[in-house]
């Protein structure tokens, strides 16, 4: 848990970050109609204390925001009930999303090599796989990975080679890796370059998709033995950042929501993107 002073100047960073952003994108900022289009609880403060959730390791948000209120209530005054923080959290989805490849403006990506996986968001352990009834209305259901069956959904995520996200999506478990929407929508993102997959990205309508946005794909089947060792080294980075946002309670959302896990999933993908860019600690 960091100390005080640094929660004091991540709650600073991270608020001048958010602020800045929406003063600079009005018709972002201005979004509300009805007549408390200004709330006293602004949107920058809603966002800042979300994000307090990764600085601070808290499971949860809940517990973030007990955290904050009960020891930095000076930092928000016209804070609000926590039901009432929740729901003016998630209709700023959007603002999260474009905050996720905001972070990384001034990020130092020099080449135009990016990563293309995909990460499992489990709903729930494996013991309650035969009872689980959790956001099925909304399409969750079972996929495999490589580790086995998991019940959820997934995020396929475009990285760069340096570890920054780039762009990421919310799919059904079982939509494949070769499918061509999704990576095209992710790709599209980027002004061309190369990507690089793993053998599940194996796919000639794949490839031939991906080359009309100016995206090349390599993967352990289409390069020289010579070169597999190297191509696994880069995606080694991928894996890295999964770690760090398992770290970050990303396979642990206890949201009831489509809604709120998709907007929860953002706020950690932002923190990561925040840290990578050293505007975060």
């Amino acid at each position: 848990m960091c100390s005080i002073h640094n929660i004091n100047a991540a709650l600073l960073v991270v608020y001048l970050f958010v602020s800045d952003y929406l003063d600079a994108h009005p018709a972002v900022r201005d979004w509300r109609r009805s007549n408390n289009k200004q709330p006293a609880f602004t949107d920058a403060e809603v966002v800042t204390m979300a994000l307090m959730q990764g600085c601070l390791g808290c499971a949860t948000l809940k517990q973030t925001y007990r955290f904050v209120r009960h020891n930095h209530h000076s930092a928000f005054p016209k804070v609000c009930s926590y039901p009432r923080f929740i729901a003016r959290l998630h209709p700023l989805r959007e603002l999260v999303g474009r905050l996720v490849p905001a972070a990384l403006a001034h990020h130092k990506m020099p080449a135009r090599v990016y990563i293309l996986d995909s990460k499992p968001i489990p709903l729930c352990k494996p013991v309650r796989h035969g009872r689980v009834r959790l956001l099925r209305e909304d399409g969750a259901y079972f996929g495999k990975n490589s580790v086995g069956w998991y019940f959820g959904f997934k995020i396929p995520v475009l990285m760069h080679k340096n570890g920054g996200i780039l762009n990421v999506v919310f799919t059904l478990a079982s939509v494949s890796d070769k499918d061509t929407d999704i990576g095209t929508l992710l790709c599209a993102a980027v002004n061309g370059g190369l990507a690089l997959g793993d053998l599940g990205y194996r796919s000639q309508p794949l490839r031939d998709a991906l080359k009309e946005v100016g995206m090349g794909l390599l993967t352990q089947a289409n390069v020289p033995q010579a070169h597999k060792l190297y191509l696994s080294q880069k995606r080694e980075r991928i894996e890295t950042a999964f770690s760090n946002l398992w770290d970050r309670f990303i396979d642990r959302v206890k949201s009831r929501s489509w809604a709120g896990l998709w907007n929860t999933i953002l706020l950690k993908i932002l923190h990561y993107n925040l840290c990578q860019a050293h505007i975060l600690a």
